[in-house]
């Protein structure tokens, strides 16, 4: 036999060498690996081998490979294995662990590494019923040396993340386990802490001799691994082993922090230990970190490593610290409450607290945003923003804050010492500069606590900054450091973006003390005032000027005669024009100017419409002129500047007089609208593309676009239409309403119904916008798309800001104000046609909750609607067809009374879903064999980068057809009476309707039966076309292979809408047909665990409640891989025949077992061997009680006793 195990061995030696070998080629190496892989499988002498070529004497990668065949055999052959095979394989690991390593720093990583796995493994298997003196064992191999003790380490720490961290173990066996190692705590807490002394201890005495260096590198090592094993404990032992012997391992982690060697593993284990969470009485002891030693051993720690100058290690080192300092702060928050009166404020607080602002202090972008959040649970708390020493570092921290918010330290710059550790934590400055959003953001939010406590000393700090920069000379260097999209900012910007940020985050708390602060008043209006008179060129400084002027404005109350120059300063700015800029040159600086005076003016009269209201006239003045010379201004800033008019037009509360001036208002637009020349440009596609000019053959110079005009005029009308018919409003009164002549009558229900001043220039736009929509949906055909000019081929694809974000491409971080708006013609031709698409749906989609009546009650509504909206959608790519649904459909159908149900809604929600699931359908078949499709189907573009965008675009259709039948047929349950009638749209998430991917779905998952119909949920599923309409598009997505559309109609759709049809005739092909689909998603969605749960119960709650009346879902049941037969009988039998009630868990868990043949698996699990762990005898056995003698007297009935 041994001659046949060197045989074997030799060549096993061979084919590792092979392998290993770069010289090896791939054939040979394949072989090679081919035959290790069928010994290790078959080889009936895989011990004998595998212990043969683990021999010391042996290569490092050979010794690896026996270790691996030992491991194998431990995984996978180890049940069938006789007991003296087991016991002499473990002997013979031991002994390998005991005598066949080399020293500690000559072994190689990846020996110690599988010796550890080996072990762990049997420990697993054998540990504590067959192997009850493990622990003694390796307490014995401590003994012999450095190296078989940090190998001990490393398997308890390797056991510990198998059995608490992963649970890589069978249920059972992990708790035995996880029992025996809790119950023998006290010892294995003890030996550990004793191996970490004793090394530490040798290592600082040896640690100066030049003669047993290496016996002290050594001795390191493993006071190495003994701080990482302990950092794999400290976790989730209890409390009491962390501070047992009055908190000797505290103090021990404390003394390391000044061991260089040490300090960051040292370091390690105290933020895992004072980041403990658990019962607050349990973490009291660690504040035994505030007691004087300790913070004087932290603080010294820190210093020193500030000191050695940026060392990668120590900066890893003062991480670990701040973050040890962060925790210890949210534990002093977390214990100190004011319900508890014993808990008091810690000695050394002021001494944590200069160390907490030091590290905010430090230049390093991810050390002071780690205090931020510290700092605003400190200012937020209860108790201690009461305490003095709190109290006083405010001032300190807002002194300090001022210079955070300045944006200096990119990885690319030498502009502060900030760059330098930059350079190590971020890649590029893009990287850089997002970091440093999410840190101003939040230090945004502390600092606004921080001033709510001393609202008075923030506010003068703001001031003074102010100040300081209004009078601060101007900066002679070029505005930007480099040009193009990555330009850094200059550093008088940063300056003044740093404290314009700064002045709104004070100004927000300092207005609610306001009434009581005369001076602070005065202060405020002298501030607002020196904003008004500073003038600059510079469009990023007037951009922070006009910020400025934001969060001031709320004093203009106290000095209203200020509201004209404020108001000519917004005007100065929204036609501001850099220097260097022409009309088609303009920078992106400057353009941000001008939209940034809009939104002012915009925010302005929305919050404050009753201060703008006296200055009428002078705003309408300033306004007409605007508008009578385009050249001051932009189509979108003219469009807002008749915006701004009629939101303070609203507060005239006259139906009458708001109706005639906003016909003034609206008659330039009604002109341009309804001219014969636009009349005959929109009548057709043809006529369009010529009309905008996308049918030249070769791009003209901006100067000479003789088409130009024409589009600005149809922008301009439609972005004027899009905010004249948002904005324009009735009094939110019923009282001030009905006074003003806005109310038209009252409904059946007795609400009121409202007059729209807005609604006759609107209804005589009608004709018009259908004809625009009809021919702007006529533009995708073919046979059109090839009449477009060269230059403008993708005019109509998608715009390249849409296609990054849904690529997930990061756009710019940084500065590109110097860059154009846009840089070619093609992108203006884009971003007009854009525009154009959104402007129209948002007008159509506004008409149903402005006009209501008058919109739905138009006799040839439904008609116009098919024959404009609704047509040439083959031809309309997805991402145009997803703010169809959004800004049109959507709000369409919400806004519909009842009483207009059958005549407006069906003929619309009908055919739409029923093609939404035919189009969608063939789209997912297509995705599904893509495979198939050839890459010479894509010629101008990357086929890879096209086949994702078309991917995404699937999906996120695919979810917007899902919110849009979510939010027309479901709502939560609620006891409110009036939740019923509430917006549908509370069902979805807060975000945005633009939100993309994620952000629209991320809804909080309802539980299961939470959900219920809504009026007009109950009334489309009792009209036969649009019940079938909704239940086959609803089932549909559970096919698809979108997770997020699966989740969400399977919780909020499915169940309730098949639930309401069931007492109705539902045919049986329909009811095969919907249980199939729920199956068929099982098997594309069951690897997802959110999925998987919920396909599960509603095919439960499907099959409980359809199969008595069809039995062909017994038929469908059968065809699942692998069921067994008679427990579908029993199953069936059960709800079929009910003998006696079974709980709705074990019918559950029941059917789960049935279907488990469709369940999907991820790829990973499909072929992966599977490891079995057998269960042990328990280790408590309960006994049986004895069966206690039957008292003669007692053998009658109960009854008998009480019988005299």
């Amino acid at each position: 036999m041994a001659e046949q195990v060197n045989a074997l061995c030799e060549q096993l030696v061979q084919a590792v060498t092979v392998i290993m070998a770069p010289e090896s080629s791939q054939q040979y190496r394949l072989e090679a690996l081919k035959f290790c892989e069928e010994f290790k499988e078959n080889c009936p002498m895989c011990v004998p081998c595998g212990l043969h070529l683990a021999d010391k004497s042996q290569l490092a990668v050979v010794r690896h490979f026996g270790l691996q065949v030992l491991e194998h055999v431990i995984k996978f052959r180890w049940n069938n294995m006789a007991a003296e095979d087991k016991v002499f394989l473990k002997n013979s690991v031991m002994e390998l662990i005991s005598s066949g390593m080399h020293s500690v720093l000559e072994e190689e990583g990846h020996v110690k590494d599988v010796f550890g796995r080996i072990v762990v493994e049997m420990i697993k298997r054998e540990w504590p019923q067959y192997w009850p003196d493990m622990l003694n064992e390796l307490e014995a191999l401590t003994k012999q040396g450095e190296t078989q003790t940090e190998l001990v380490m490393l398997i308890l720490l390797r056991l510990a993340e198998d059995v608490v961290t992963f649970q890589s173990l069978p249920a059972q066996r992990r708790k035995d386990i996880h029992t025996t190692m809790t119950q023998n705590m006290d010892k294995l807490f003890a030996f550990m802490l004793s191996i970490l002394r004793e090394s530490v201890a040798q290592y600082q005495v040896l640690k100066n001799d030049s003669v047993q260096k290496l016996k002290a590198v050594g001795l390191c090592r493993v006071a190495v691994a003994s701080l990482n094993t302990l950092a794999g404990y400290i976790d989730w032992v209890p409390v009491a082993h962390i501070v047992a012997e009055n908190c000797k391992l505290l103090e021990m982690l404390c003394v390391l922090l000044g061991e260089t060697e040490l300090q960051v593993e040292a370091a390690e284990c105290l933020l895992i230990a004072v980041s403990r969470k658990g019962k607050l009485e349990d973490r009291a002891p660690l504040l035994v970190l505030f007691r004087e030693n300790a913070m004087d051993y932290i603080l010294s720690a820190a210093q020193m490593a500030d000191v050695e100058g940026l060392v990668e290690k120590s900066y890893v080192f003062l991480k670990r610290l701040c973050q040890v300092l962060c925790a210890l702060g949210n534990q002093v928050c977390s214990l100190i409450s004011a319900t508890d009166t014993q808990a008091k404020t810690p000695e050394t607080f002021g001494k944590y607290l200069d160390a907490l602002l030091a590290f905010t202090r430090h230049p390093s972008l991810f050390l002071k945003s780690s205090t931020v959040s510290t700092w605003g649970a400190l200012f937020r708390h209860e108790v201690l923003s009461k305490d003095p020493q709190l109290l006083a570092a405010v001032p300190k921290f807002l002194r300090v804050s001022t210079t955070n918010f300045v944006k200096v330290g990119f990885p690319s710059q030498t502009d502060g010492p900030g760059s330098e550790f930059s350079r190590l934590d971020f890649d590029s400055d893009e990287d850089f500069s997002n970091a440093f959003s999410s840190f101003r953001s939040l230090l945004g939010i502390t600092v606004a606590a921080a001033s709510s406590l001393d609202p008075l000393t923030g506010f003068r700090m703001a001031g003074e900054w102010l100040r300081y920069q209004l009078v601060a000379p101007p900066d002679t260097t070029p505005q930007n450091l480099g040009k193009g999209p990555g330009s850094l900012p200059s550093p008088t910007f940063a300056q003044w973006d740093a404290m314009t940020f700064f002045c709104e985050c004070i100004t927000r708390r300092c207005l609610f003390v306001v009434k009581e602060e005369e001076g602070l008043i005065a202060e405020g209006v002298e501030l607002l005032k020196a904003v008004l008179t500073y003038e600059t060129n510079d469009p990023v400084i007037l951009s922070c000027v006009l910020s400025n002027l934001s969060s001031f404005f709320p004093f203009i109350r106290y000095v209203t005669a200020c509201m004209p120059l404020v108001l000519s300063k917004l005007f100065g700015a929204v036609t501001f024009v850099s220097s260097g800029d022409g009309k088609d040159t303009q920078s992106r600086a400057a353009r941000n100017v001008r939209r940034h005076a809009c939104s002012s003016l915009v925010k302005i009269c929305s919050n404050s419409p009753e201060l703008v209201l006296p200055h009428f006239d002078f705003l309408c003045s300033h306004v007409k002129q605007m508008l009578a010379e385009e050249r001051l201004a932009g189509q979108m800033e003219r469009a807002t500047m008749m915006e701004v008019l009629v939101l303070v037009s609203n507060q005239l509360k006259d139906f009458e007089k708001q109706r005639l001036f906003l016909r003034e208002l609206l008659s330039p637009l009604l002109h341009i609208w309804l001219s014969a020349e636009v009349q005959r440009a929109i009548s057709g596609p043809e006529e369009l593309i010529s009309f905008v000019g996308a049918d030249a053959m070769s791009g003209p110079l901006a100067e000479e676009d003789p088409c130009r005009q024409n589009r600005n005029r149809l922008s301009f009308c439609l972005y004027a239409m899009v905010r004249i018919a948002k904005r324009t409003s009735w009094p939110s009164d019923p009282e001030e309403a009905k006074r003003g002549g806005f109310v038209a009558g009252y409904s059946a229900a007795g609400t009121p119904v409202y007059r729209y001043p807005c609604g006759e220039a609107i209804l005589q736009l009608l004709d018009t916008l259908f004809t625009l929509l009809r021919t702007q949906n006529a533009l995708y055909r073919p046979d059109l798309q090839k009449k477009m000019g060269e230059t403008f081929t993708k005019a109509t694809d998608i715009l390249d800001v849409d296609r990054k974000t849904i690529l997930g491409i990061p756009l710019p971080g940084v500065d590109g104000s110097d860059t154009p708006v846009y840089k070619t013609l093609q992108e203006r031709m884009q971003g007009f046609f854009f525009s154009l698409f959104e402007s129209c749906y948002q007008i159509l989609g506004d008409c149903g909750s402005r006009l209501q009546q008058d919109f739905y009650g138009m006799p040839d509504l439904v008609p116009r609607l098919l024959d404009s909206v609704f047509t040439n959608l083959d031809h309309v790519p997805d991402f145009r067809l997803r703010p169809v649904l959004r800004l049109f459909v959507r709000p369409f159908v919400l806004s519909c009374p009842p009483e207009r149900y059958e005549s407006a809604v069906v003929p619309i929600l009908g055919p739409l879903l029923n093609y939404l699931q035919q189009r969608l359908s063939h789209k997912w078949l297509y995705v599904n064999q893509r495979d198939l499709v050839s890459e010479e189907d894509y010629p101008e573009e990357s086929s890879e980068c096209r086949e994702v965008l078309e991917d995404q675009l699937v999906r996120l259709l695919s979810r917007e057809v899902v919110d849009l039948m979510v939010v027309c047929c479901v709502t939560k349950k609620s006891t409110d009476p009036g939740a019923l009638n509430a917006a549908p749209d509370a069902v979805l998430s807060s975000a945005p309707a633009d939100a993309e991917d994620e952000e629209m779905m991320s809804t909080e998952a309802p539980a299961p039966g939470s959900m219920e119909l809504t009026d007009l949920g109950r009334f489309l599923l009792g009209n036969e076309e649009a019940s079938t309409a909704l239940l086959v598009t609803a089932y549909s997505p559970l096919v698809w292979k979108d997770t997020i559309a699966c989740q969400k109609t399977t919780l909020m759709l499915c169940w309730p809408l098949l639930r309401q049809v069931i007492s109705s005739s539902l045919p049986s092909d329909a009811a095969v047909c919907f249980f199939t689909n729920v199956l068929r998603g099982l098997q594309t969605h069951g690897q997802h665990e959110g999925c998987l749960a919920a396909l599960v119960h509603l095919a439960f709650q499907i099959y409980e409640a359809l199969r008595p009346q069809y039995p062909a879902l017994r038929s469908v049941m059968e065809q699942i891989p692998e069921i067994p037969a008679d427990s579908l009988d029993q199953f069936d039998s059960r709800l079929l025949f009910p003998k006696q009630k079974v709980n709705e868990k074990k019918r559950k868990e029941h059917f789960k077992r049935l279907i488990a043949g469709c369940i999907g698996k991820p790829l990973g699990e499909k072929f992966r061997k599977e490891v079995h762990i057998r269960n042990l005898p328990a280790l408590f056995q309960k006994k049986v009680r004895p069966p206690r003698d039957t008292d003669p007297l007692l053998e009658g009935s109960l009854p008998a006793l009480f019988q005299p």
